[in-house]
Formats: C-alpha cells, structure tokens, sequence
C-alpha cells in the first residue's frame, strides 16, 4: 500500500504502559482508547499500539477498540509486530521491528492492501526495509532519547538528511528526542513527518 498521507506525517506511538494482567476493563486499557480518541480529534494520521506485554487475546481486543474510534476518519490504526493480530483486527497494518519478519515476507502472506512500517536506526537498515518492500520506515534515534540509549548514539540531523536524500521518495518518519522545536528541524532535513510517544502526550492533544 502506498503512504499517501499529507505531509508532515504525525505519528503517535502508543507508551506501553499495559502488563500481561490488563483486562479490557483495566484503566490502562482505557486511557489508549481514550487517546486514541484524542489523536482523531487532533487529525493525528498514524496511531501505533505498541503495547508489547499484553496478551494476544487483550491485544486484539484493544486493536479493535482503535479501529472502531478511527473508523471514518483520516486516522489510521497501526500494531506493533504482530501482523496477525493488526489483520484479523481490521488495521491498517503493522510496524515491524528489526527483529520481526521482514516487509516482503509479511507482504505476501498479508496482500498488498496491508500498510507496512519499519523501524530502523541506521541508513542500512532503512534502505533494506525499502528494498524490502515496506511502505516507509521510522528513522531514529535523532536526538538523545533515554528510551532509546540502546540504539546507539543519536543519529542527527545530518544522518537523517542523508538517509532522506538517499531513498527519496521513500517516505522517512523521524523519531527519538524529538522535543516540538526540533520537529521543523527534522521535517527541513526530509524526513516525510515526525513520530514520537512524549511528543503527542494525550495532554497535548
């Protein structure tokens, strides 16, 4: 499936606050739907559950939940690594990760209608998930990040700008560190929009 979003692309991941005991009654569970909610009102285009210790059975559920709240509208719901579950919840695809399966891999057991995200941290990384087949890619860290000190050092926004200048037109979605007024910095150096978890905090919304 091709991204064709406007441009700048905002995309909230979701924090992973859920645990393995989340019920679809449990206060956490809520909150994401409840900022799901939010990030429609906002005109927010890609909202990623990234909720990595629920169980498949309580991920579904919450997939389905984000679904119903972005149906009609320009948001779309994205799941972290499980294609299976993003497919059967009726998604618009899935964020792999570079421990997941791969963009073509997914592609043939899924069709062509799936949207596919990558997460890289390196120009090699993002130029293989194009080669790949994925239909753009998270680029990051660009600045410092505790959440994403494992990673490595920040990229920057000289690497960002090679990586964008490179795989044009290849749509790079920047994240990592990325404070409001570093968002314009990152969209000058071309990347396609701005991803975060802090950044789009459901009070900012």
């Amino acid at each position: 499936m091709t991204l064709n979003l406007p441009k700048p692309i905002l995309y909230l991941i979701t924090r992973g606050a859920t645990a393995e005991t989340t019920t679809p009654d449990s206060e956490e569970f809520q909150n994401i739907l409840q900022q799901v909610s939010a990030a429609v009102a906002a005109g927010i285009q890609l909202v990623q559950i990234r909720e990595k210790q629920l169980t498949a059975r309580v991920l579904f559920e919450l997939t389905v939940g984000a679904v119903a709240i972005a149906r009609d509208s320009t948001t779309r719901i994205m799941v972290n690594d499980r294609a299976d579950i993003a497919a059967g919840a009726g998604a618009a695809g899935v964020q792999l990760t570079t421990s997941s399966l791969t963009p073509d891999v997914v592609r043939k057991a899924f069709g062509a209608d799936s949207l596919i995200g990558a997460s890289t941290h390196s120009l090699a990384e993002a130029r293989r998930a194009w080669r790949a087949g994925a239909d753009f890619a998270v680029l990051g860290p660009i600045f410092p990040s505790p959440a994403k000190e494992k990673y490595g050092p920040p990229l920057g926004l000289g690497q960002l700008s090679e990586a964008a200048r490179e795989l044009v037109p290849f749509p790079l979605i920047a994240l990592g560190g990325i404070a409001p007024d570093k968002a314009n910095e990152c969209l000058s150096a071309g990347a396609s929009g701005i991803a975060g978890i802090r950044l789009f905090a459901t009070e900012t919304l």
